[in-house]
Formats: structure tokens, C-alpha cells, sequence
């Protein structure tokens, strides 16, 4: 698995998965703003110095308006992803909308065998999109309450998704390392790695996994109907049923263990999703994302790293990550989505024999539940972090400026409003402040890249290297 904070367009394709399953993030009308700077002079051995400074206050309001995210801007926080060489494995966003043309088929058609009651589900809400000609219904199992977004259109792309909203208390990396482990067999398929198979054998068009702050996404899409179900089978039966949570030794692997390659050498940390991070940690760009997102949210889960830190993930324990399972792998915690022309009442019964192995969890969302970061800055708060570098390589600096958006929730009109005035001043390189930026000579490349809005709450983040 790979950070995909600079290849947000490519992940593009499973956030559209995931649409109807990630939790929903509400956002507010006033905005704060906070100041943060992030510079070096020399690599990691020099001494370094950490200060705040306070200027006059710093804070205005602005019209009640939310985000809405330009494809051009990269993600203010870090998207964790398998790692996917297979070129049959990538998959650009219109692949997965290939509806984006107008259907052909009359919408009182589809309805026919779109909106299907089921003895398992209520149902919760239905609505025509008539310019896909796509009928969404929003299902609710009753047994576990698990809700489950039914897309029935006309295209043969056919994509599962299931998300679990998986906040991290620490930045041991538990929702990460668990990501990856859920996906090195289960109760079913009993092979060690049924995702390197999948990727290998089967006709998929997508198939990924990622790792958000606050929660973790399973998509898949393909355009053959069996290989379909059995891409769905696979990945509900690793969510549901890992042979993670039993065996210690996939923790281990995936995690962090320790080796010694010489009797006479030291014992050094191993791991996969440790390996991973200590890549990204090296990396000036990362370090300066997480050490901005944590400085604008300070309180609430936001302010840890879900992909771990290097320095910390060897204090989670497999007991810790067995109990992360537990407690947020429930189907009430979750979110299950369906698009494209396959038979909705199979998606039903399908998702139904593994929702049914669980009883009713009322906890479960509760606990999940991402609390809103309070505007505790009232004036500019100035931070200086170091960043490694190599004996060969030049001393640089980067700077950016964070602003938090809202601290409550906007109406559509506002997200609207937002995206359409983060295009304006960000989203091409002739857009206003891009330009002025580039042409300031102050720096050589920008970086925040302006709105990001996936998280909770918006953000607005804008930087030179």
C-alpha cells in the first residue's frame, strides 16, 4: 500500500464508490484562521527549535458556504492505498461512471426492478436520478442496521463498495496495518494473500482498499456479473471474517516484528505497513501535510496519524488490533454501496448471508461518532518542524497557511459556493491566486493546494516549497 496524498485524481474512482457509504461530513459558516509555517535549515542532526508567536487577531466570518473538492488540489491529508502494479488494477474515475451520458432506458423501466422489498431490509428512502436514469434506494438490514445505497442504472461496470468509519485514538497505525490484514485471508478463502490472486485472475476493472483519517473504504467494480459476486464475496468475507484477528503472525507481517539477519548485528523493526511509513516520514511534503493537519485539528482524531507512525506503530499491540476489529467492524458501523445493472435483489440476498451472522450493535456508531474540532485559535499560531534531507542535497524551505473552515453544517447551495470560488483562485494554473503565487518568485512550486474537504470538517491549506 502506497500514501496517495499526490495522486488524489487516482483515487478519484473509489471516493465515487464511496459516495453513498462514507459518512457524511457536515461543515460550518464561519471561518478561523491559523497561520503555520514549516521550515528548515539543513537535515534531521541539526538542532532544531519549535515556536509560537501571536500577532493581532486573525479572524473573519464569511457567508455560510462549504467545500466542494477541485480535482486539481491535492488532499490536505494522506490517503493510504494498497499498492497496485497490475495495470488491469487501475481504473480512471469515468471507467466507474461510464453513465455519465444520459441513459437510454426509460426510467419507469428501470424502476421495475430497481426498488425491490426485501423480507431483511426496510426501506429507508428512494429517489429517481433522472439524468443517469439511475434509481437509488437506501436500504437498512434489520437485523444488524447496516445501510446499504442501491444504484441501479444501465452500466455494465458494476462497482461494490463497503467503508467502516474507523477514528484512531493514536498513531499506531491500527486502521492501516488493519486494512491491510483483512485482506491476507479468511474464514472462506483461506489463501494468504486472495488479493494478490484477485488482482492476478480475475476480471476486475478496480479493486483497492484505502485508508482515510477517520475511515477505511473497500472497492471493487467489474464488468463480468460472476466474477462480480465473487470479487463481493471475497471482500465481505475479509471484513467480516479475517484470519487476521486470530492469527498474530499477520499482524506481525503486516505490522511491525522485529529480526535479526546476523547474530552479531542489532535487532532491527520490520513490517510492512512500518516499512511503508518510514517512507513516508522521509518525505518533506508528508511530514509537512500531517504536521499542518494536526495543527489545525488538535482535538479530535484528525490530530493523530491513521497511517501510523514509525515511531509509534510498535506500541500497538495484537490484542489492541483484534479489539480495533471488534469494535469497528461491525455492519452497523458501516456503509455498503452498489452501482451498475446487475440484479438488485441478489445484492440483497448476497449482502444478507454475511450481514445476518451479526446481531444488532447500537453502540457501534456512537462509538465511531468524530467529534467537530472546536476554532480554539483566535490569532495566528506559528509552528517550525524540520524536515530529512540528504548530505547532497540543497537547504530548502516551505511554508503554508491553514485556514479551518466551519464548525457546523453547510447547506448545498454553500458547498456549491465554495467549490466554484476554489476553482476561481486554485484549480488551473491560470486560476487568480495560483498565478500571483507562481509569478511572486517567492517560491518554485506550490503546495496545500487550496480546498480540501473530506474530512468532517474543510479546509483550506496554501503553501510555497
Amino acid at each position: 500500500m502506497q500514501l496517495k496524498t499526490s495522486r488524489k485524481n487516482s483515487a478519484k474512482m473509489a471516493l465515487m464508490a464511496c459516495i453513498g457509504i462514507a459518512m457524511r461530513r457536515d461543515a460550518g459558516r464561519t471561518t478561523t484562521a491559523a497561520a503555520f509555517a514549516f521550515a528548515t535549515k539543513g537535515n534531521m542532526s541539526t538542532s532544531t527549535s519549535t515556536f509560537t508567536s501571536t500577532t493581532s487577531a486573525f479572524s473573519f466570518k464569511r457567508p455560510s458556504f462549504s467545500t466542494s473538492s477541485s480535482p486539481s488540489s491535492p488532499s490536505s491529508f494522506s490517503i493510504l492505498s494498497r499498492d497496485i502494479s497490475s495495470s488491469s488494477s487501475t481504473c480512471s474515475a469515468s471507467s466507474i461512471t461510464s453513465s455519465s451520458l444520459k441513459s437510454t432506458v426509460a426510467p419507469e423501466d428501470i424502476e421495475k426492478v430497481a426498488v425491490v422489498e426485501h423480507p431483511s431490509y426496510d426501506i429507508i428512502k428512494k429517489e429517481l436520478v433522472e439524468e443517469y436514469g439511475a434509481h437509488c434506494t437506501m436500504y437498512r438490514h434489520k437485523k444488524t442496521g447496516a445501510e446499504l445505497l442501491s444504484v441501479h442504472n444501465d452500466d455494465d461496470n458494476k462497482v461494490f463498495g463497503i467503508t467502516f468509519r474507523t477514528p484512531p485514538s493514536d498513531s499506531t497505525g491500527v486502521p492501516h496495518i488493519l486494512e491491510h490484514s483483512v485482506l491476507c485471508g479468511s474464514k472462506k478463502y483461506t489463501s494468504k494473500e486472495p488479493f494478490v490472486q484477485l488482482l492476478q485472475g480475475s476480471l476486475q476493472t478496480f479493486l483497492n482498499a484505502f485508508t482515510y483519517p477517520d475511515r477505511t473504504c473497500y472497492v471493487i467494480a467489474s464488468q463480468n456479473d460472476k466474477d462480480f459476486k465473487n470479487l463481493i464475496n471475497v471482500y465481505a468475507d475479509a471484513v467480516f471474517n479475517p484470519r487476521a484477528t486470530n492469527d498474530p503472525m499477520v499482524h506481525a507481517q503486516e505490522g511491525w516484528h522485529l529480526e535479526l539477519e546476523d547474530k552479531e548485528d542489532p535487532l532491527t523493526y520490520k513490517g510492512v505497513v512500518y516499512n511503508e511509513m518510514k517512507g513516508v516520514y522521509s518525505s518533506p511534503d508528508s511530514l509537512l501535510m500531517r504536521e499542518s493537519q494536526r495543527s489545525i485539528f488538535p482535538d479530535n482524531t484528525y490530530s493523530v496519524d491513521s497511517g501510523g507512525d514509525p515511531v509509534a506503530i510498535p506500541e500497538l499491540s495484537f490484542e489492541q488490533f483484534a479489539d480495533f476489529h471488534a469494535k469497528f467492524y461491525h455492519p452497523a458501523n458501516s456503509r455498503i454501496y452498489f452501482w451498475g445493472d446487475d440484479d438488485v435483489e441478489e445484492r440483497l440476498n448476497l449482502m444478507d448471508e454475511y450481514l445476518s451472522d451479526f446481531g444488532p450493535s447500537p453502540e457501534s456508531k456512537p462509538a465511531s461518532q468524530i467529534e467537530w474540532q472546536k476554532k480554539t485559535i483566535t490569532e495566528p499560531a506559528w509552528e517550525q518542524h524540520p524536515y530529512p534531507i540528504g548530505e547532497d542535497q540543497p537547504e530548502t524551505n516551505m511554508v503554508m497557511v491553514n485556514w479551518l473552515m466551519n464548525e457546523e453544517p453547510l447547506t448545498p447551495t454553500e458547498d456549491l459556493i465554495v467549490g466554484v470560488m476554489d476553482h476561481l483562485l486554485m484549480g488551473t494554473s491560470q486560476s487568480f491566486l495560483y498565478k500571483k503565487l507562481m509569478e511572486s518568485g517567492l517560491g518554485a512550486a506550490i503546495t496545500g493546494g487550496g480546498l480540501s474537504d473530506e474530512l468532517l470538517q474543510a479546509t483550506f491549506s496554501l503553501g510555497l516549497k
